[in-house]
């Protein structure tokens, strides 16, 4: 694709006339039959990506629309708005479907820059150079050394650093306590949470010793915040302002739909994982988080999973609850019609993802299939970029809710697994019996044995299991709303394994897995296969009868694939598994 994406700032400025004349040339012969107007072909020349609307026909399915352009919205009639970039316009534009090129939603006027970082934090009514977004993450972690650590994760493709704050009452060290994550902006040009993200970081730091919500979320929490998930985006034409930010990130790509999906594999875009899909991938594979939420602009609503099924999550009445609590607060303290949401939300602020619009490889359904951890998507607000006049408003609106949302990840159930003869901690499954599906166990940190499952009030069986370890059901625990059950369980060693259930399966972690994996039966296993998404089988080993082995991975690459165990009986065992090395 022939666009500003593979220069230099400077040089993206120099070429802005050229590039187009060139473009249009080399789309003649690209597009054959199916050729883009001038203007479009100017606009993806110049910002990688083009904003437009169209009507739904009634021939041809929301999904098929899906998987070509990044759906934004969708209207009582059916009326959609969406960003496409180079290919994903002309794949559409064959589709024969008119459409109205649409203004890009960052080049409105009030985007007013900081004069300087104080400014910034005295007013919150600017939104602030990437210098002065740099400058105050540091200075937070300067100020408070005790509670607040800076981590940058890595560098962007446009040379931008993903930088995320580690906050708590001990930050020195991980306790056994709940992992909680805030991210924002991985839409570079949906900005409201970043300026959020920055206050909130803000308000928890300088209001510990002073308010009890807040002592009590840094005492009992291990909080991360990350203001900005997609900077190249934000500061697409360069680091002095937002102004003009895309959507995308520096390669054209929409980072929400680069993760891998529970039903789209492990590139349902076609597109390799990004720099910024990698960090993040790594990044929730090595803390294990609990609770998290991203933030997004251009509607105002509570978005919970799934996104990309129609069925329900184990734990849509707990994901009804907390999103409710979000957006009756937001809306209680928010200006008049503030978080009423699109058509699907009804006025609640609250939707169904699929039931609002389905997409493939969001990172809300990564998170919560693939790690194990409940996050919701979050838009602040209609506009993408609001006028930085009125950027106190939504922070009066939505703090409360950040610190009610927050505060839901102190309960639920929790405790320590150990081994009953040696006290080591166990990484072991959480599994609740006749409720998780669809990944929705947790399992216990190795490190510590500790575990944390989000629940809604209810009696529950508790299964616990690990490999060489009998598992032990726990009857009835008793979960209430808005508390903490602590249950502490010690597993007893199996090492021969010799009671045989009434169903085959298999255990097996970690996953995701770097190189090695583990593989536990109550069975005698013989055989091993993996096989890709497509359906390539890609490793086999035959094995001497047992129920316990690692298995190493070193030769498969990073993805998503299909692992097969077959018992002495015939009967098969059939599992997803992520490889992130």
């Amino acid at each position: 694709m022939l666009s500003f994406r593979g220069w230099n700032k400077q040089e993206r400025h120099s070429m802005k006339y050229i590039l187009p004349l060139l473009f249009f040339l080399f789309a003649t012969q690209a597009l054959r039959a199916q050729q883009l107007p001038e203007m479009l072909s100017s606009e993806l020349a110049e910002r990688g990506e083009v904003y437009f609307s169209f009507q739904l026909p009634q021939n041809i399915e929301l999904q098929t629309i899906a998987k070509l352009v990044s759906i934004q919205n969708i209207d009582k009639d059916h009326r959609i708005w969406a960003f496409a970039n180079q290919q994903g316009l002309e794949r559409f534009a064959r589709l024969l479907i008119p459409y109205k090129l649409e203004n890009a939603p960052s080049l409105v006027s009030g985007i007013d820059m900081a004069p300087s970082l104080s400014a910034f934090m005295q007013s919150w009514n600017y939104y602030p150079t990437y210098d002065q977004y740099d400058s105050l993450m540091h200075k937070l972690a300067n100020d408070y050394p005790a509670l607040c650590h800076l981590h940058d994760l890595g560098t962007t493709a446009g040379g931008h650093k993903i930088l995320i704050l580690q906050m708590g009452d001990n930050v020195a060290q991980h306790e056994n306590e709940v992992r909680f994550l805030y991210t924002s902006s991985m839409h570079g040009n949906e900005l409201t949470g970043y300026i959020l993200m920055l206050r909130l970081a803000n308000y928890l730091l300088s209001n510990y010793g002073q308010k009890a919500i807040v002592d009590s979320l840094m005492n009992n929490i291990e909080l991360w915040i990350n203001p900005l998930a997609n900077p190249d985006g934000a500061y697409y034409y360069n680091d002095t302002s937002v102004y003009g930010a895309t959507r995308y990130n520096y390669n054209a790509v929409d980072l929400n739909r680069n993760f891998p999906d529970p039903k789209g594999g492990n590139h349902p875009d076609g597109k390799s994982w990004q720099t910024e899909t990698t960090i993040f991938m790594d990044l929730a594979d090595s803390l294990h988080f609990s609770m998290a939420a991203n933030f997004h602009g251009g509607a105002e609503v509570m978005n919970y999973p799934w996104d990309t099924w129609s069925r329900p999550t184990a734990d849509v009445d707990w994901w009804l609850y907390v999103c409710h609590q979000y957006a009756d607060t937001a809306q209680y303290y928010g200006l008049p019609n503030y978080f009423k949401g699109p058509s699907s939300a009804a006025g609640t602020g609250v939707t169904n993802g699929y039931q609002w619009y389905s997409i493939e490889g969001g990172r809300q359904d990564y998170m919560n299939y693939f790690q194990h951890c409940r996050e919701v998507t979050v838009e602040l607000s209609n506009a993408f970029m609001p006028a930085a006049s009125t950027l106190s408003q939504y922070w009066d609106a939505n703090y409360r809710s950040l610190l009610n949302y927050m505060d839901q990840a102190r309960y639920g159930l929790a405790g320590i697994i150990t081994d009953s003869l040696t006290a080591k901690p166990l990484q072991a499954k959480v599994f609740i019996s006749a409720h998780d599906k669809d990944e929705s166990h947790v399992f216990s940190l190795s490190s510590s044995g500790y575990f944390h499952r989000l629940l809604d009030s209810g009696y529950y069986d508790v299964t616990f299991s690990a490999p060489h370890y009998f598992p032990k059901t726990i009857h009835n625990v008793r979960i209430g709303r808005d508390s903490l059950t602590n249950l502490n369980v010690q597993l007893r060693s199996d090492p021969t394994a010799i009671d045989r259930p009434d169903n085959f399966s298999v255990e097996i972690f970690p996953n995701p897995v770097k190189n090695t994996l583990y593989l536990m039966s109550d069975e005698l296993l013989k055989r091993i296969k993996i096989y890709s998404p497509d359906g390539r089988l890609l490793l086999q080993k035959d094995l001497s009868p047992a129920r316990s082995f690692s298995l190493s991975l070193n030769r498969l690459n990073n993805g998503f694939y299909l692992i097969y165990a077959q018992d002495i009986a015939g009967h098969w065992f059939k599992q997803k598994i992520i490889i992130n090395k």
